[in-house]
């Protein structure tokens, strides 16, 4: 299967990126992928693979040393989404990697007594971090939330609900986004808020999913929890700028993640019908299924250019940020969209077993619908995209 594998370019990955590819490569082999279909079925995973990808460096990737972390460019990233991808399991990576969407807020606008509180112990495993944005009224419309934080004395008192929230049933520290000035509607009011897992008055609810079985997401409820003022992170009812450009660099991770699950369905596929012999001849043999592989090796390549070319830009800051905002959204549409005909197409080629639960394919095309939706709907990213341009 050597031409699905395109050889590495070295302006986008240096040897240091691939010996760091190497020995994540061996670790979700090792330690993941044999696991993968148990997990699910299970609806959890060990919590101790949070600190044994720490002492990978995993976890502290694009961290200050201070807290614990390692300075790496955009690169090391997207190498930790291809690489998880090829375990083939959407719900123990989007857990696993919960604190990527979670620190940054912390690690950007936060109190230093804040970001030395809680980012070292996070990236060294032994505690998890999650985010709440998501609401059960406003979906991606971040500017309608309306969970409030009232502020009486040292603490803010919070009420509300937050949904859909990755790892949300175990996470220790909550980024929560909260409406800090309720008389200011849309964007202006809006705070970013850390909300300790053990706070009185916060109840979570188990959700159960279409895919991501092994990833643990939850319903928040905050019934007059108590948080102290210094967990506030940056500026009261400046928050809202915060979140969207968080939302920027995990959509680019979601579009490698998803360029890396595209590539799994085809190499189940190329597998199965190299293998699966049809009417005196391998499936692999017949023009019809070539077709087939070669659509999807079109796709992924498409889909994993525009990526990279994206990751580039960024790293070396060759685009102005509305047009980078505009094609970070069209790369996610572009990627899930790869994700999901690779994933049809490969469980058509593997016809009655591809409907079996256990293979790759027939998890990845359970997981397809997460992937176009989390981060922004393909509606939001096309809309986005599109104000960005001024059009």
């Amino acid at each position: 299967m050597e031409f699905l594998e395109a050889p590495p370019l070295p302006f986008y990955f240096t040897p240091e990126h691939e010996q760091f590819r190497a020995g994540l490569r061996e670790f979700v082999s090792r330690e993941i992928t044999p696991f993968v279909a148990e997990w699910d079925e299970a609806e959890t995973f060990p919590r101790e693979l949070y600190a044994r990808a720490a002492s990978l460096g995993v976890q502290g990737l694009g961290y200050p040393e201070a807290y614990g972390g390692t300075p790496a460019d955009v690169f090391f990233q997207l190498i930790v989404a291809e690489e998880f991808a090829r375990c083939g399991g959407g719900g123990l990576q989007a857990s696993l990697n919960s604190h990527s969407i979670a620190l940054p807020p912390i690690l950007h606008a936060g109190s230093e007594a804040l970001k030395q509180r809680v980012i070292p112990p996070v990236l060294a495993g032994e505690k998890i971090a999650a985010l709440a944005v998501t609401e059960p009224s406003g979906g991606s419309d971040v500017a309608a939330l309306r969970t409030t934080a009232v502020r009486d004395g040292d603490h803010y008192v919070v009420n509300g609900e937050k949904t859909f929230i990755t790892s949300g049933m175990r996470a220790d520290f909550i980024t929560t986004a909260v409406r800090t000035d309720p008389a200011i509607k849309g964007a202006g009011g809006i705070s970013v808020l850390l909300i300790d897992g053990d706070t009185p008055g916060l109840t979570r609810t188990a959700l159960k999913k279409m895919g991501w079985w092994s990833s643990d997401t939850a319903h928040l409820r905050f019934d007059g929890c108590r948080v102290p003022a210094a967990n506030l992170v940056g500026v009261e009812n400046k928050g809202f700028k915060t979140f969207m450009n968080n939302f920027n660099t995990e959509r680019l991770f979601m579009s490698a993640l998803a360029c890396g699950f595209a590539e799994v369905c085809l190499k189940e596929a190329v597998d199965w019908t190299r293998q699966r012999i049809s009417f005196g001849m391998p499936l692999s043999e017949r023009q019809v299924v070539r077709h087939k592989l070669m659509d999807m090796t079109l796709r992924i390549d498409a889909a994993r250019t525009l990526v990279y070319d994206l990751a580039y830009r960024i790293e070396h800051k060759l685009a102005d940020p509305a047009r980078l905002v505009a094609r970070v959204c069209l790369a996610k549409v572009q990627a899930t969209q790869a994700m999901q005909f690779c994933a049809d197409q490969s469980v058509q080629l593997l016809g009655g077993m591809g409907y079996m639960r256990g293979t790759q394919s027939e998890r990845i095309y359970r997981e397809v619908k997460v992937m176009m939706i989390g981060g922004g709907s393909e509606e939001v990213m096309k809309d986005l995209a599109a104000r960005q341009l001024g059009l």
